[in-house]
């Protein structure tokens, strides 16, 4: 299925802005092709729902060490790899706020 989500914060700014909106395809076929360069939406116990762009596949596609594009972004250099279970979905479409 498909999910839409509001971006929060700068973390991948300025290519995703706070109040653009990602689709995100949860179905498990797009999950099992995620590779480097994906921009992922994941849950992180310490906080929360967070949207990176993947950098490196680590374990037969088991984890993934993402990162963000600010400078300040919290990613996988501060709380290690995220594991697929934790995957929401990959993002698939983009809208800029500026273009609503």
């Amino acid at each position: 299925m498909m999910r839409v989500i509001k971006v929060t914060g700068d973390s991948l700014s300025p290519e995703y802005r706070e109040g653009d909106y990602v689709v995100v395809a949860t179905i498990p076929f797009f999950l099992n092709r995620i590779q480097v360069g994906d921009v992922i939406v994941f849950q992180q116990p310490t906080y929360g729902t967070l949207i990176k762009k993947v950098a490196r596949v680590e374990r037969d596609g088991d984890q993934f060490f993402v990162v963000g594009a600010h400078p300040n972004s919290v990613d996988s250099r501060q709380f290690g790899p995220i594991a697929r279970q934790a995957l929401i979905g990959r993002v698939i479409w983009h809208i800029p706020k500026s273009i609503r």
